[in-house]
């Protein structure tokens, strides 16, 4: 490639129309007249002498040094810069050339436009954002194209999106996670209503401005709840839509069919990132992860954040749940569960900022908060208002204790349902205690065996008057520990350490009887194993014998 000259760029940035005719013929004479006569042979420096008198952008100088002209209006605006580049489309920064309003302008490749059904899910994006209004979604203000480029003007938001974001600071402040997945929760409500149903709710699809307020971006998958729209993408044959990382279960199967708790599964796993600085499934293929999403829930968050408050680790793991009956059923009481919390939060920590203040930037916020030690809590509340059962620690009532998260509540609820044994395998987890991994058999049998009792079990929070005939049994270090009683809830750490405690000498005396008690059974249960085992020899030996007889009868016939 022929090496570019200083009069060469002379000459395409005039033939560009980047600028205007008069300033252009004004900063050329200024450059002759008053400048050392070696920047006017040197293409670099007469691109940033443009550049310093607010002429020419960083990006515009760029395409010209590589001998381009061309392509830097689309409609009514000018384009002064590259904003990002997506699966589908890219985004520029764009000013109007009459009102000077800076706008985004997202414009679909040319390579893309004979491609399965990318036009129009570009105008369905369109004509998503056009059907929107709500501070927490990115407005749309124009759809056009020339010739084949197709482009949406949208509103620009200076900010940052919360993928980047948590990429540079790490996990969030706990204030802030609740406020910006409430915003966000408020935003998605808002599309719900229209009959939109987003399908790719995930971390790099949000921006936060820099008065702190959220915007949903990127419709670009957005389902229609009406008939004719929702078929598009079954008419081209597509398959799996949105990220692997925040993918919803039932998405993965069938994007064609999800309602607006995809949505909700994934902001709980925005929620999530935010929280721990990663996704709740970070290693493995994209498969793996998909599989993952299916049968497997993530790691405690307390794994990262050890201080999570129980209230919001559980409002996230209530979001994610594998089944969206355990889910919230709509964003907004999302939002409800977050602001409430986050109010609390606020009361017992006053000195605690969302928003960044005047002057302030949202790196200096985040700074602040470091300094400060607002990413640590001590503030650890148990339950949801909407799960109606009471914290033990506040009523004072003695009853069957509570995992520190709403995850534990979760798995309580349905403990009844023996219809839904898939279901409670998903809710086996309790975000205090971690259970081992199982196998799907061992699960569902665990399961199944929580169903089959369910109808004896006692209540969730036992009668006060109940207590006194249970409470050796749970002093008992035998039913006292990390696994889950009789009712497949989890112990609390602060019972299992009473429990364990020194001062309880009748623990103490029982526990040498409760180990001996229970050696014969362990030996009974392997027995009976032993047994099944000698069994299915025995029954595989006399099949290979008459197979044998069988094959000699039929060679001497």
């Amino acid at each position: 490639m022929t090496q570019i000259t200083a009069d060469k760029v002379f000459e395409l940035i005039e033939k560009s129309k980047l600028v205007d005719p008069d300033a252009f013929a004004a900063h050329r004479e200024s450059l002759t007249t008053k400048s050392d006569p070696a920047l006017l042979e040197d293409p670099i420096a007469v691109c940033k002498s443009f550049e310093d008198a607010g002429l020419l952008t960083r990006w515009q100088s760029e395409k010209i040094l590589q001998g381009k002209y061309k392509g830097f209006f689309l409609g009514k605006h000018k384009l002064l810069g590259h904003i990002g580049t997506g699966g589908m489309s890219s985004v520029y920064l764009g000013e109007h050339m009459v009102l000077k309003h800076r706008r985004a302008v997202k414009v679909l490749p040319k390579s893309k436009l004979g491609k399965t059904s990318y036009l129009e899910r570009f105008q369905r994006e369109a004509k998503a954002i056009a059907s929107l209004s709500h501070p927490n979604i990115v407005r749309a203000y124009d759809i056009d194209h020339e010739k084949d480029t197709h482009y949406i003007v949208m509103e620009y938001i200076e900010g940052v999106d919360l993928q980047i974001l948590v990429k540079k600071h790490g996990p969030l402040p706990y204030a802030l996670v609740a406020d910006y997945i409430a915003q966000a929760a408020h935003g998605l409500q808002h599309a719900h209503d229209q009959g939109l149903i987003h399908r790719d709710v995930k971390p790099a699809n949000f921006l936060i401005n820099t008065d702190g307020v959220i915007k949903v971006l990127d419709l670009g998958l957005a389902l229609f709840q009406d008939q004719d729209d929702a078929s598009l993408t079954m008419e081209y044959n597509d398959k799996v839509l949105g990220t692997a990382d925040f993918l919803a279960p039932e998405q993965a199967l069938n994007s064609h069919t999800v309602d607006n708790r995809a949505d909700i599964y994934g902001l709980g796993c925005t929620m999530y990132f935010l929280l721990t600085g990663h996704p709740p499934f970070p290693e493995g293929s994209i498969s793996s992860r998909i599989i993952k999403h299916q049968n497997t829930m993530p790691a405690d968050i307390r794994v990262d954040r050890p201080d999570c408050p129980g209230e919001l680790d559980g409002i996230c793991v209530k979001m994610m749940q594998k089944d969206p009956k355990f889910r919230y059923q709509e964003c907004n009481q999302v939002a409800k569960a977050l602001e409430t919390w986050l109010a609390k939060y606020k009361a017992e920590n006053p000195d605690v900022a969302i928003k960044p203040s005047r002057g302030m930037t949202l790196d200096d916020l985040l700074e602040d908060a470091k300094s400060k030690g607002n990413y640590l809590s001590e503030t650890v509340n148990n339950q949801l208002e909407d799960t109606k059962i009471e914290s033990t620690k506040r009523s004072g009532q003695a009853g069957m204790a509570l995992s520190s998260s709403d995850s534990g509540v979760l798995r309580a609820i349905v403990k009844s349902d023996s219809s839904a044994v898939d279901s409670q395998i998903d809710l086996i987890h309790d975000s205090s205690q971690p259970n081992k991994p199982k196998s799907r058999s061992q699960a569902i049998q665990e399961a199944s065996e929580r169903s089959a009792a369910s109808s004896s079990s006692t209540p969730l929070i036992e009668p006060a008057e109940s207590k006194a005939k249970s409470s050796t049994k749970l002093a008992s270090p035998s039913s006292v520990g990390p696994k889950s009683n009789a009712t497949g809830v989890q112990l609390s750490k602060t019972q299992t350490a009473s429990a364990k405690s020194p001062t309880n000498s009748a623990n103490k005396a029982s526990s040498p009887a409760a180990k001996t008690a229970s050696k014969p059974q362990e030996e009974s249960d392997e027995d009976q194993g032993l047994s099944l085992k000698s069994i299915l020899i025995l029954v595989g030996v006399l099949a290979a014998i008459a197979v044998a007889i069988a094959a000699v009868v039929f060679l001497k016939s």
